[in-house]
């Protein structure tokens, strides 16, 4: 224990008495909140995609009553996971798995798959605007040349989606960074459980949850800027020329791009 009993070196004494508990505790936050919005974001590329599929005139009557179904069946998932809190879904995810189907998960394993089926209900609808941003000139021109549906989502549509919704992405990776601090009524050892137990052995739980505060808000700011830094790149250059033409070949055309 510190000899000054006052704010600051207590501060210092948690930090350097407790920092290998914090480092685990956020590395596995990372680890979840990665793994999840990665998985997530596959869900809702194949969700998105499947529910913005066009239903033709000459469709079987079969084959439109399956796919009703089937994208009654997404609706009601995309609904139960928005509507109900994260919280409530990991207690009845891990406990309802040992009850129901005498599964015992791992608390990780569990928050990972909490995390990327939650991730999967918001990106799914996040995908499908981004579908339906596109241009539908554009799927027009495609099935002009003979592209199936499926080549134009491949080609063409989904690219340009995916570069219009990776600001919604990024958001969704920072948010589960800190909802996963939710995941420790399951025992999850991520950052704030972690937290609770150095509080726990001093009784200082203003010192040591400053100190989460400041770990949390530096790994959402290192990825907020990493991430438009990719933003950024994808966006090509604000300045670029075009070279030649039909008509004059040595032409060339500067066009001076959004900064």
């Amino acid at each position: 224990m510190p000899a000054d009993n006052s704010f600051l070196p207590w501060v210092i004494f948690i930090f350097e008495r407790y920092w290998p508990l914090f480092l685990r505790g956020a590395v596995n936050t990372l680890i979840i909140s990665l793994t999840g919005t990665i998985i997530g974001f596959f869900i809702g590329v194949v969700i998105g995609v499947i529910r913005t599929i066009p239903v033709e005139h000459n469709t079987g009557v079969l084959t439109k009553l399956g796919y009703k179904i089937l994208n009654f069946l997404l609706l009601c998932y995309i609904e139960v996971f928005r509507g109900t809190p994260m919280i409530v879904q990991a207690m009845v995810i891990f406990y309802g798995a040992a009850m129901i189907f005498n599964l015992h998960l791992s608390p990780l394993f569990a928050g990972i798959f909490i995390v990327s089926i939650n991730t999967g209900a918001y990106m799914s609808e996040i995908v499908r605007g981004g579908i339906l941003s596109v241009d539908k000139g554009q799927f027009e021109a495609a099935h002009s040349i003979g592209m199936t549906h499926s080549q134009t989502m491949a080609h063409i549509v989904l690219p340009q989606a995916i570069r219009n919704i990776l600001p919604a992405t990024s958001n969704e990776f920072v948010i589960n960074i800190k909802d996963t601090s939710v995941l420790n009524v399951i025992s999850v050892t991520e950052l704030f459980f972690m937290s609770k137990s150095a509080a726990g052995n001093n009784f200082r739980y203003f010192e040591v949850f400053l100190i989460t505060c400041i770990i949390y808000f530096v790994m959402t700011f290192t990825v907020t800027r990493i991430l438009r830094y990719f933003e950024v790149l994808l966006d090509g250059p604000s300045v670029y020329t075009i070279h030649g033409s039909q008509t004059v070949p040595e032409a060339e055309i500067r066009i001076v791009g959004r900064e």
